[in-house]
């Protein structure tokens, strides 16, 4: 006998917009109730659609941890993106305010239960979204991370957030082994709403932003909806830098070893790039859906963004040798413009056939980033261009997947839910190269009469130097895959769930088969056992398999005295250079992952869940230590420098000896244990108004338990170390250890506030080979605070601020001398430019 769920794929996100309402309508526009309807607005009783399928369940009846955020408690605080208001909401998130130098300060890079990025699939309404062009290629957390930008999503287009806490490859594939986010966007018929936000840090009165948050819901006919979106982001720079001393000195000396007297008047603030950098974001959404009949319904939805981010380099002063005093008399500060365009368009239909549900779907992803460059060429010359084209990463996938879903009452055994489906995706990367300005080694040596007269001048753009012809690329692969599903509810208290997937990458990746058992058990009306065992995957990006970029530096590679052009390079992984010094194609990572907790609702208004995890990743893809020809430790021989064996396996390969690198690998095993304890509790009241707090608690420690022997190819080498200890600290100690969240929120007639309180754990940051320069960071307690007011039933206007007291992370070591920085790590999770404080005024109608 089959159960009719007739409508369930159409209604699912109907009902969590239903539930949405109903949870924030009382928080947002309070007004006098009586006891039995404050009661009623306080339970817990959120609608999800993830990690389950068939009828909708509240994320306490889940067999697996999930977290619900909805609109208002996303748009908390002074955020100025999604990832920035998850990092306060889930205990086992980590997005520190920069991983590292380059692309790592330009887009929000965070992560679940102490993995990488790339290891959590992020959904837009159930779908997969498509991943950043940028790879996070210097950073020193999660190096080789290539992760979905959840920020080119318009925040006004956001209903709620579901964050399953745990791996979920073996129900929607590659890259869900620490989790899943999923993006459910706003589906309102009708309204509108408009709001305006800006903020300053109260240091130095910097770090101005602006946002600009729209949103329209228009009805199509009487059966459909088109809902539409707009948000703005205008970010300043913040910096925390010193004035360096007056006896540092910044000039060349004069022909008669005087100082120059431009020392007396120069600005010593030196270096104004020590803190946020400057961003210029406009992102548009639309969602939209028609009900053709009781059986069809068809659906799109996209986005579409323009991001410009300013990325400041280190000052360079007029004693440095790429600093040509013609063009350049007073130092030269460099700057790399990275121009993202973002978009995704997903268009599908869903319906009953039969009594299956039925969902088929199309999407298409693209992320296209163009890095210009304003500095010089100093082999160039003073006839050097002073803007550059440094060239364009570009990332895109197709998505083409049906899911098909049925109920079915069995005689005398329950409940069953049997799912299935198919999914084809291709992806694309590719490299474009830059000017060749931007990379090549001019002739130009200093003439008599300046300093380093006579010598060479390194080639390229000055930090960021254009992409070469040798590091273009264009690689694409097809990846197909099937799953089957079953959820069985025997009993109405026993839940037993059932996954398995194949999926197969025409390239290095391969094939392979995944599953996923999932049970919860109801001890009683308000106790439940729960409990999961998966195995998953993430097959490697194309970007880690294809990212190539290259810098020189001019240094003695002989030994003879005569400074030559070295090549720094991140090799391609198929490139003969990688390959002849041991690299191997890369193959998924593979994970096990194992939960089990308890959820517990004494009453009505109050749930408390724990799950404790262990994950177990293998073959983790890591960036090797550099192979310098210019490294004159001892090789395995006694006689030989390491430097010297590597230009021989070079030479003995048919290929140039000038080159330094490093490259992507499968490298490390990895164990990570934690748990996570969360907690809600609302209250409404008649005369003192509604009361919501929540308790958040994660404890996730990694280590490390395998690490690759070094290849054959390193041998004579000797005993060196492929993967340093601040790579593998990186992983294993560079995140805080623990999180803390408290949160409280109140509302009486047209007055509410909210205070946040979240405790970041220590730390520690290693040094690649020299302990004396590790450090350990304290934890840390962050306040956040806002008060709203409703001026009219439409009208609302909020005064906050984020870290009210002002908190800095760990001072590690005094400013620079030279620089007048380096004073905070630049991995603290709540950044190092102190509180800040803000105003937003909203209407709706």
């Amino acid at each position: 006998m089959t159960r009719d769920f007739k409508g369930v794929g159409l209604k699912a996100a109907s009902l969590a917009s239903a539930s949405l309402l109903s949870l924030t309508a009382g928080a947002a526009l309070a007004q006098e109730r009586t006891q039995p309807e404050a009661a009623e607005a306080a339970r817990v009783d959120d609608i999800i659609v993830t990690g389950v399928r068939g009828a909708p369940r509240t994320a306490i009846e889940s067999p697996t941890p999930i977290d619900v955020f909805n609109a208002e408690q996303l748009q908390q605080g002074a955020q100025t993106g999604v990832f920035e208001s998850v990092r306060y909401l889930v205990p086992s998130f980590n997005l520190p305010a920069r991983s590292g130098g380059g692309s790592s300060t330009v887009i929000a890079t965070g992560a679940l239960r102490g993995l990488n990025p790339d290891q959590t699939l992020v959904l837009v309404n159930g779908k997969r979204r498509h991943r950043t062009a940028l790879i996070n290629s210097v950073s020193t957390l999660y190096n080789g991370s290539v992760g979905v930008d959840l920020n080119m999503i318009p925040s006004s287009a956001i209903a709620r957030v579901e964050v399953l806490r745990d791996g979920a490859a073996a129900q929607y594939g590659s890259d869900a082994v620490a989790g899943v986010i999923n993006v459910m966007l706003n589906s309102s018929a009708q309204g509108g709403s408009i709001s305006v936000a800006h903020g300053r840090n109260f240091d130095r009165n910097d770090g101005r932003y602006v946002n600009l948050d729209a949103n329209l819901g228009l009805a199509l006919g009487e059966d459909g909806f088109l809902n539409l979106s707009y948000s703005f982001m205008d970010r300043g720079a913040s910096n925390r830098a010193e004035r360096i001393a007056d006896s540092v000195r910044l000039y060349p000396l004069l022909p008669d070893g005087s100082r120059d007297p431009r020392e007396a008047i120069i600005d010593r603030m030196v270096t104004t790039n020590y803190g946020t950098m400057p961003q210029v974001s406009n992102v548009f959404g639309a969602n939209a859906a028609y009900t053709v009949s009781n059986e069809l319904e068809l659906y799109a939805f996209g986005t579409y963004g323009q991001r410009k981010s300013d990325l400041s380099w280190t000052w360079r002063p007029p004693t440095d040798i790429t600093v040509l005093p013609e063009i350049a008399p007073d130092g030269l500060r460099t700057l790399t413009v990275i121009k993202d365009k973002d978009y995704e368009a997903v268009a599908g239909a869903r319906g009953s056939l039969g009594g299956w549900d039925w969902d088929l779907s199309t999407g298409y992803g693209s992320n296209v980033s163009d890095w210009e460059n304003y500095s010089l060429n100093a082999s160039l010359g003073p006839s050097s261009p002073r803007h550059f084209y440094v060239g364009q990463l570009a990332s895109a996938e197709w998505v083409n997947a049906l899911d098909v879903t049925r109920g079915f009452t069995l005689e005398n055994a329950g409940e069953l839910q049997v799912s299935f489906g198919l999914q084809h995706r291709w992806e694309n990367y590719t490299i474009k190269q830059g000017d060749e300005a931007s990379w090549i080694q001019g002739d130009y040596v200093r003439p008599p009469g300046q300093p380093f007269a006579g010598q060479p001048l390194p080639p390229g753009t000055q930090s960021t130097p254009g992409f070469r012809p040798e590091d273009e690329a264009d690689v694409s692969r097809n990846n197909y895959s099937v799953y089957g599903e079953l959820g069985w509810n025997p009993t109405e208290r026993f839940y037993l769930g059932g996954a398995v997937r194949y999926e197969n990458f025409d390239d290095s990746a391969g094939d392979t088969t995944i599953y996923k058992i999932s049970s919860r058990y109801e001890l009683n009306d308000w106790a439940a056992l729960r409990a999961s065992f998966n195995t998953g995957f993430r097959a490697p990006s194309l970007a880690q398999q294809a990212y190539s970029a290259t810098t020189s530096q001019l240094r003695d590679i002989r030994g003879t005295g005569v400074a030559e052009s070295l090549r720094l390079k991140n090799f391609q992984v198929n490139s003969p250079e990688a390959i002849a010094l041991g690299a191997k194609p890369l193959t998924p990572e593979m994970s096990e992952n194992l939960s089990v907790g308890f959820t517990l609702t004494p009453f009505s208004n109050f749930a408390l869940t724990f799950d404790a995890y262990q994950i177990d990743v293998a073959d983790r893809i890591a960036v090797t230590t550099t192979f310098s020809p210019i490294d004159t430790r001892l090789s395995a021989d006694g006689v030989t420098t390491i430097g010297e064996q590597l230009q021989a396996i070079m030479v003995a390969n048919g290929l140039s000896p000038d080159v330094s690198g490093q490259y992507y690998t499968n490298a490390i095993d990895t164990r990570t244990r934690g748990f996570d304890i969360v907690a809600t509790y609302k209250y409404g009241t008649v005369d003192f108004g509604d009361f919501d707090f929540s308790f958040g608690y994660n404890q996730n420690e990694t280590e490390i338990t395998g690490i690759i022997d070094n290849p054959p190819e390193l041998a004579a080498l000797g005993d060196i170390v492929i993967f340093d200890r601040s790579k593998q600290a990186a992983l294993t100690e560079s995140l805080p250890k623990s999180k803390i969240s408290l949160n409280s929120g109140w509302a009486l007639d047209r007055l509410s506030a909210n205070l946040r309180l979240t405790r970041f754990g220590e730390y520690t940051t290693r040094h690649s080979s020299n302990p004396a320069l590790d450090n350990d960071i304290d934890a840390a307690w962050i306040t956040d605070l806002q008060v709203n007011y409703d001026v009219t039933d439409a009208v609302r206007v909020t005064l906050g601020a984020n870290n009210i007291f002002n908190v800095y992370p760990t001072k590690i070591q005094e400013p620079s001398a030279n620089l007048g920085n380096g004073m905070y790590s630049g991995l603290a999770p709540f950044g190092f430019t102190g509180g800040s404080w803000f105003v937003r005024a909203a209407y709706k109608w």
